[in-house]
Order: structure tokens, then C-alpha cells, then sequence
């Protein structure tokens, strides 16, 4: 079978997924709405300090179809902006941990020897301990911020990629394509980079669209904990935080912003499901 009839045949296998098609249009809503929030949410302006104390607390209604905060805020349109946030920093967290675990776990098992013993120890140092925990542990040192939560989370997160990475080089460093560009007189970094990698993409992509989800849901808990972007920056798990202070009476606050993460996260994960089985056919 070609590659371009495997290909196919994945893709069409992906479209009769129902659930990844769902998640697709989930995350497609999502990406639109963060891209153009000025122009689709109601009240942009309400992104912003903006207080209106003769709306406060309004229920959903025709003029607030998720109701106001405690200020007088639309939560539809902080719901929206709070998406741009929160995929902005999902997507600089999966970079940066993709790029330095994919570096490390590369190294590790090519080069094997001493080098694999210490990136792989210090790795496991980090994969022991609770991702949460260590986050909470690095923004404790420093001033809560959007740019610090991505450092913070971005140093927790890159062993798992690590680990994917060196398992799928270790699996394929004595086949035929890797001896033979040895032969040849190639270099480590230009097999390494260009023998290996290509056939770490596939799960590597997989594993991004997965993480995607978990990294804005680990970006909510610590934003909820009074860890992430600081007011009056319009963020999905400081709504909730805000929110859950005046349940059950004004339920839309907490519930609404809720809503959010879970679409964002259903929807990568129902893609990730989808991906995979798309990569396992063209594989």
C-alpha cells in the first residue's frame, strides 16, 4: 500500500469518527472565537476594567446570554477572550516542552553511555513529582503572571515528551535507514535530526494535541489557586475561583466558565483519539 492510499485511508477513518469530528468542530469553534473574540463576543469592551454595578449579578438572559459577574460583566464575552488566554498558553507551553523533551530524550538514547544515565535520572526526578505541586512550587517564588505559569508549566511538562521521544529512538537506532546514514559518515545531530525525528512526529503531534487539552486544564487549577494571569485579565479558571465564592446563588459564574474548559479539553481529546488512529494506518 503507498503512502498517499494509507494516508487516505486514515482521513476517511477519521471523518467516520464521529466523536473526533465533534471534537474537531469543538476545538474549529474555539481557535474562531479566540482568533476574532473583538468582533464575536457581545461586549468586548468587557474583557477589560469595566464596571457597570446596574448589571451586576444579572442572570442569562436576552441582553446577557451567560449573565454578568459581580461587576457588571458579560461572562459570554470574558468566556471568549479567557479562550484566547488559555490556548495562547497552551500552545507556548506544548512548544517549548516539546523542543526541550524532544532535545533530551533524543540525546539520551542515541548517544546512550553516560549522557542516557543523567538526562534520563534527571527526568525521572521530574516525573516523580506531582505536576501541580511542582508548578505551585515554582510561581510560589515568583510574582503570578501569564508569562510565569507558561515557565512554571512548561518546566513540568517536558519530561513526559522526554520520554516518548527516547522510547521511540531507542526502538529505532540500530534499524537499517539509522546504520545506514552511519555508514555514510553522517553525523549524531544530522541523524538524530534528520533519520529520527521524522519518525517521532507522528506521536509527537498525537501527544500535543492530547497534552493540549490537559496543559489549559493544569493552566485553570493554578489560575483558580490564584497562580495565573492576574485580574482583570479575563481567564477560564480565575472565573471559576471568582465564581464558586457565591454558589449556589449566582450558579452561572462558576458553571459558564466551567463549561468553557470542558469543551476545550473534550475537544482535544476527542482529536487526539482520532489523530492516533489516523497515525497507526499511515504508520
Amino acid at each position: 500500500m503507498s503512502q498517499s492510499s494509507a494516508r487516505w485511508r486514515g482521513w476517511r477513518r477519521f471523518a467516520r469518527n464521529k466523536l473526533s469530528v465533534l471534537g474537531a468542530v469543538l476545538i474549529a469553534i474555539v481557535f474562531f472565537c479566540a482568533i476574532f473574540a473583538p468582533y464575536v463576543a457581545p461586549y468586548p469592551e468587557h474583557a477589560g476594567v469595566v464596571v457597570n454595578f446596574l448589571d451586576a449579578n444579572q442572570p442569562p438572559s436576552a441582553k446577557y446570554w451567560l449573565g454578568t459577574d459581580t461587576v457588571g460583566r458579560d461572562v459570554l464575552s470574558r468566556i471568549i477572550f479567557g479562550f484566547r488566554n488559555s490556548l495562547m498558553l497552551g500552545a507556548v507551553v506544548i512548544a517549548i516542552s516539546i523542543t526541550i523533551g524532544t532535545a533530551i530524550g533524543m540525546a539520551a538514547a542515541y548517544l546512550g553511555g553516560k549522557t542516557e544515565l543523567v538526562l534520563m535520572r534527571i527526568t525521572d526526578i521530574f516525573l516523580a513529582i506531582p505536576s501541580l505541586v511542582l508548578a505551585m512550587a515554582i510561581l510560589g517564588l515568583a510574582k503570578p503572571s501569564q508569562l510565569y505559569a507558561m515557565i512554571a508549566m512548561a518546566t513540568v511538562w517536558w519530561p513526559w515528551h522526554a520520554r516518548l521521544v527516547y522510547g521511540i529512538v531507542r526502538s529505532l537506532k540500530y534499524e537499517g535507514f539509522v546504520v545506514a546514514a552511519e555508514v555514510v559518515g553522517a553525523s549524531p545531530l544530522r541523524v538524530m535530526f534528520s533519520e529520527l525525528l521524522p519518525n517521532c512526529a507522528p506521536n509527537l503531534f498525537t501527544k500535543a494535541s492530547l497534552d493540549m487539552g490537559f496543559v489549559i486544564l493544569l493552566g485553570a487549577s493554578l489560575s483558580f489557586l490564584g497562580m495565573g494571569a492576574p485580574p482583570p485579565t479575563p481567564d477560564l479558571g480565575t472565573m471559576v475561583s471568582e465564581g464558586a465564592q457565591y454558589l449556589p446563588d449566582i450558579w452561572w459564574l462558576s458553571v459558564m466558565a466551567g463549561m468553557g474548559i470542558f469543551i476545550v479539553v473534550l475537544g482535544f481529546n476527542l482529536v487526539a483519539d482520532g489523530l492516533r488512529d489516523l497515525f497507526d494506518i499511515v504508520g
